[in-house]
């Protein structure tokens, strides 16, 4: 088995998406002249050779069919909502096509409701709004693939809202300085997903994260597997994995180092913290490896569980001062408690 993570995943992130050098260039604010610095036609639809100046434009053409999006290097202040149709948006050069500040709708780069919706390449950084979920992707409905690509300095790096039958894959991909739970807002994540059928995140990479949880996601199915959760530079994070309503799936050769600025250090997977929509039963926690950054020592769980059911946890490496698992009250549970505490009491 290998673990991610016991590589330098960053860096092969970055070798991937074109090189540690470009990449240092883009954590500074855009200025206007990088926002400017695209060709006047920069988006191209593959299959009709067509060049549009606007990327909305160039989803429009497509319409209700299925099309990719060729996208030129360059900074863009610019965005797209998808309605229906299944689009792909392709960096020409994978690391070099930036989305920055621009937001439809109020929500993100690409707002996507359409049929289905592929990234590939795609960098996206500095969203954000009033309502504290600026993100990089907003996606409505409809499946999303997303591979290659990197998420920023942002409150949220994809925010998906609820399609039961819908599915949401994320492979190859990196997600820094993301999350946040100020100003008495609903918090935000690196990645949260709502009520969808499936949520698969593979090989990528989260680290650095600025509040919430790294991945929090209500699906009934769950694939995360060979990803790295770097938090010692994190500050007020809270969960590397939450599934707040229950999942079955799998949770595998994941590699998770525990920081010390954490607002919530006690534990790295949550199942059921706040409903039991799914059930956990046959979850598989398999292979994974937990420790500590240096020079942190706070107890923790690699695993706590509200929901009772009976998962599978073995073979994880984890060191001392991690709890291998914790079962844990729901709020109903400690409210029953409490009326019973308070019914003997009343009898004596």
């Amino acid at each position: 088995m290998t673990y991610p993570g016991r590589l330098p995943l960053a860096a092969l992130m970055f070798s991937i998406l074109a090189g540690a050098t470009l990449f240092a260039s883009l954590w500074a604010s855009p200025t206007q002249a990088q926002l400017a610095s695209h060709p006047a036609m920069p988006y191209v639809v593959v299959e009709t050779g067509q060049r549009f100046a606007k990327l909305q434009e160039a989803v429009v053409s497509i319409g209700l069919g299925r099309g990719t999006i060729r996208i030129a290097p360059g900074h863009y202040a610019d965005c797209a909502v998808q309605t229906q149709g299944e689009v792909s948006f392709v960096a020409e050069v994978p690391g070099q096509t930036v989305f920055e500040v621009g937001m439809c709708e109020g929500k993100a780069a690409l707002v996507l409701r359409g049929v289905a919706s592929h990234v590939t390449g795609l960098v996206f950084n500095h969203f954000a709004m009033s309502d504290g979920n600026g993100a990089g992707i907003r996606l409505e409905k409809g499946n999303l693939t997303v591979s290659q690509s990197w998420f920023h300095d942002s409150e949220e790096g994809i925010l998906a809202d609820n399609d039961p039958h819908g599915s949401v894959t994320v492979d190859r991909s990196t997600f820094t300085h993301l999350g946040r739970c100020d100003r008495g807002l609903s918090c935000a994540h690196s990645i949260y997903v709502g009520f969808y059928d499936q949520v698969t995140v593979t090989h990528s990479r989260f680290e650095k994260g600025t509040g919430g949880h790294y991945l929090k996601a209500r699906a009934a199915h769950v694939r995360v597997q060979d990803n790295s959760f770097d938090d010692s530079q994190g500050h007020a994070t809270n969960y590397m994995i939450d599934l707040p309503a229950g999942a079955t799936g799998r949770i595998e050769g994941n590699w998770f180092m525990q920081g010390g600025a954490k607002e919530n250090p006690s534990a790295l997977i949550t199942i059921a913290a706040e409903s039991h929509n799914h059930s956990a039963d046959g979850l598989v926690i398999t292979n994974n490896v937990a420790r500590f950054a240096p020079g942190v020592a706070t107890g923790t769980a690699l695993v706590a569980d509200w929901s009772g059911d009976h998962m599978q946890i073995s073979n994880n490496r984890i060191v001392d001062g991690i709890t291998a698992f914790q079962k844990r009250m729901s709020h109903d549970q400690v409210e029953s408690l409490k009326k019973m505490a308070g019914a003997v009491t009343l009898g004596h």
